[in-house]
């Protein structure tokens, strides 16, 4: 499904729950689904099986009696971490950053949810980690709310991000991480250098907009940094080839140095669909 399809929805219960149900259905043998619990298959009920294992939601779409099966329960902690500062305001055909991330964690979300998985919210905002949802009963209706109304505003660069509320525990953890990954100096890089341990994973999701990148622009424009407000006008062909450079060397030296063993950085755009970055990290960790 689309994301534009998904925010005409207005929504994000059911866009969330829409793109997870796309995945479950196009997931039928792999060992490992989502990041916590050890899902096998789907397979018919039979005579015997615990009617409670039957998948009803499933059945409601595909009228089939379906077990799930899974081969351990699930232990792990998902933390979700969304960038709410200003640059997740960035538009482009009719999609911004933040509707986008929004989405995607809600899909994550309601793929732990059914996993059985403890989760937790937080936010990077104004140089500060936030906790929005602690973990916990309902905590996974809180985060759909939560995400529902968050706004993004200030800025992101703390240079020595060390924040205590994500200490290193023996417990498993994922850590996934939704934002433009943009920096001014290496912010994000030490973030995450101080996130990792061999009792977490990080994953990444860096979602930029295709013409923030080609910036195929001709004429005058009038810049603003959505963070800082500051504008600038400029003529848009005399800066193009220096712009493109630029954001190639990032991408590629951000890629290297996140070259880290428990790291897994999952680029994407706008107009990618949802369900397909979801399964494209999931590829990735394996």
């Amino acid at each position: 499904m689309l994301t534009t399809e998904l925010i005409k929805l207005n929504n994000l219960q059911l866009a969330g729950k829409l793109v997870s149900e796309q995945l479950m259905l196009g997931i039928h043998q792999s060992k490992r689904f989502g990041y916590g619990i050890e899902f096998e298959q789907y397979r018919h009920y039979e005579p015997g099986d615990d009617p409670k294992r039957i998948d009803w939601k499933l059945y409601a779409r595909t009228d089939k009696h379906l077990v799930r099966e899974s081969s351990t329960e699930s232990n792990f902690h998902l933390r979700f971490i969304i960038d709410l500062s200003g640059s997740m305001n960035y538009i482009e055909n009719g999609v911004s950053r933040l509707q986008y991330c929004k989405i995607l964690l809600a899909s994550l979300a309601y793929l732990g949810y059914r996993q059985s998985d403890l989760m937790s919210l937080y936010a990077l905002q104004n140089d500060e980690l936030r906790t929005l949802v602690v973990s916990g009963k309902q905590s996974f209706q809180r985060i759909l709310y939560t995400l529902e109304k968050a706004h993004a505003s200030g800025d992101w660069k703390n240079s020595d991000p060390k924040f205590p509320i994500l200490q290193s525990t023996k417990q498993k953890e994922v850590i996934i991480i939704a934002s433009d990954f943009l920096q001014i100096n290496n912010e994000w890089i030490q973030l995450i250098k101080n996130l990792t341990n061999p009792h977490r994973e990080v994953i990444i999701f860096q979602v930029l907009g295709k013409q923030e990148l080609d910036f195929n622009l001709k004429g005058f424009y009038r810049f603003k940094d959505l963070e800082s407000g500051k504008e600038v006008e400029l003529q848009a062909e005399s800066i193009k080839d220096e712009f493109r450079k630029n954001a190639e060397n990032y991408l590629k030296n951000l890629k290297d140095a996140l070259q880290i063993p428990f790291v897994h950085l999952i680029r994407t755009d706008l107009e990618a669909p949802i369900a397909s970055v979801i399964t494209e990290s999931i590829k990735n960790r394996k």
